[in-house]
């Protein structure tokens, strides 16, 4: 069994130079497949909506399922630093139900750290979920929770202002109390800026190779996506492995060829039923 992998571990990492690489994970069994693996963080993301519940859209991510989901995240990769995604309006409408909806993903979700995105408004929200004893990662830069109001996910930090705007909120959530930054679809230069302005470990995605580490959700690095982000290159082919094992279950139905072990009746009990069937009287015609 690995050590435990903590906040401590993330920022011993960042000091020696080390590079560390974080996932999403939906289920317990891919988590417990990738701790194996020895992958450090996993990330319980709203992205579920998407690969799991079939939507088009994060935002139609349930709180309950969330919470759900971090659980058996957390189950399958006991050792794992487990990151909790919270979903679309779950920390927006009130100080108190946000505050309640964390507690959740803390005790019922058995989180280690839980992820918003946010911008410097979110600050004193983090201060307080801080202060409460939350630790918060904050989603900088692009945030696909927003993606109603622009149409669709866009990059951010594209120009001089609004790279000065992702430093900024980066600067902002991180004096607000944020243990760890993530920044998402951004120029490298956005990322080198935040870098600098900041003292946390900072994760990308979609940001260049500057951040101390580097997530991806789990189904585009394994070529499960049909149309993944531009900033996802597959490592394996996996969906087209998943329909050659289907079809090939097909082939064995239709042929009778199913394999595995058969169960078989105890010693003596087939027997019993021949001779139950020889003491039956026939049927007699009236």
């Amino acid at each position: 069994m690995p050590a435990p992998v903590t906040l401590k571990t993330l920022n011993r990492m960042k000091r020696a130079g080390e590079k560390f690489a974080c996932l999403t994970a939906y289920d317990a069994t891919m988590a417990r497949w990738l701790q194996r693996a020895g992958v450090p963080v996993l990330l319980a993301g709203d992205s579920a909506a998407q690969v799991v519940l079939g939507h088009d859209r994060t935002i139609d991510m349930p709180i309950d399922f969330a919470i759900q989901l971090t659980a058996a995240i957390k189950r399958g990769a006991p050792q794992t630093l487990i990151m909790g995604d919270m979903p679309f309006m779950s920390y927006h409408t009130s100080l108190e139900s946000a505050m309640n909806n964390a507690a959740r993903f803390m005790t019922e979700g058995k989180a280690d750290v839980i992820k918003l995105e946010a911008d410097e408004t979110f600050a004193p929200l983090i201060d307080r979920l801080t202060r409460a004893g939350v630790p918060i990662c904050a989603h900088v830069g692009c945030r696909p929770q927003t993606s109603s109001v622009t149409g669709g996910p866009v990059a951010a930090g594209r120009t001089a202002d609004d790279l000065k705007q992702v430093v900024q909120d980066a600067v902002s959530l991180e004096q607000a109390g944020a243990v760890l930054l993530l920044i998402e679809a951004v120029p490298e230069e956005v990322t080198k800026a935040v870098m600098e302005a900041t003292s946390v470990p900072v994760i990308g995605i979609g940001a260049g190779t500057a951040c101390d580490g580097q997530i991806l959700v789990v189904n585009d690095l394994l070529g499960l996506t049909d149309s993944p982000p531009r900033f996802a290159e597959a490592v394996d082919n996996l969906g087209e492995r998943i329909r050659q094992a289907g079809a090939t279950w097909v082939k064995r139905v239709a042929d009778g060829t199913i394999g595995g072990q058969r169960y078989s009746m105890r010693d003596g009990e087939a027997e019993k039923l021949d001779q139950r069937g020889a003491d039956t009287p026939n049927a007699t015609m009236s």
